[in-house]
């Protein structure tokens, strides 16, 4: 990810080249947005967001390992990839009421039938819910 990348005046990140060879663009935390900026004070990083070996970006597996540790660190003893980051963001828009479409686009899927995999995941969600004429 690039410095240009960051969109915080649309609250938005500009995602390149993801699977696919496909761009697009997704939403921009609040309090990430925050945290940002204190690390591009501290580092400041000159075209990558953040840098690698003689400025270069890091590599998928370095981006892996930098997750699994941060896991290890939070105590989450399940294995954490980059996609279960992108499936937990899903799901949990989803959870929060985002429709379908939305979460297809912030994704970079093209059809919806990709995106209802995670349906399947907050249908345990549902069981909690009353029906209004159960009540």
């Amino acid at each position: 990810m690039k410095i240009n990348d960051i969109d915080s005046s649309r609250m938005l990140i500009h995602v390149t080249d993801a699977k696919g060879n496909k761009d697009r663009y997704t939403i921009l935390s609040t309090n990430a947005l925050k945290d940002l900026r204190e690390y591009y004070k501290q580092w400041k990083p000159q075209e990558y967001l953040f840098e690698g070996i003689k400025n270069k970006q890091y590599s998928t597996g370095s981006v892996g390992k930098i997750i699994s540790a941060a896991a290890i660190k939070a105590g989450i003893r399940k294995h954490v990839t980059p996609h279960t980051l992108r499936h937990s963001f899903a799901t949990h828009l989803l959870e929060n009421g985002t429709d379908l479409r939305y979460i297809q686009l912030l994704l970079g899927h093209n059809s919806t039938k990709t995106t209802e995999i995670y349906t399947h995941v907050a249908k345990s969600s549902f069981d909690s819910i009353k029906n209004p004429l159960d009540l």
